[in-house]
């Protein structure tokens, strides 16, 4: 039986803006065959909207705890919901 799609929004707290990082979720979302967006927030967090297969949500999650190479992650506030269907996957 195949799993329904799901959606994973999570909004990253730290030194996440001005440092690559959401360039660096967009890589790896895209890696992961992602749908969705990563946008900085006017409160200097990031959000990161992603839609696919539980396990490959997973891995990114993985790797927005990592952050990349000049980031500097602090928390994760993690939600997960049905996927609704985005397609491509973005950086604002």
């Amino acid at each position: 039986m195949l799993e329904k799609p799901l959606r994973l929004t999570v909004l990253v707290s730290g030194q996440v803006q001005g440092v690559g990082y959401r360039r660096f979720v967009q890589r790896q979302a895209e890696i992961l065959r992602l749908t969705g967006y990563t946008e900085n927030l006017a409160d200097g967090r990031v959000e990161v909207i992603a839609e696919g297969e539980k396990p490959d949500l997973e891995q990114l999650l993985h790797h927005l705890k990592k952050g990349s190479t000049h980031a500097v992650v602090s928390s994760l506030e993690v939600q997960w919901a049905e996927a609704t269907g985005l397609t491509g996957f973005f950086s604002y």
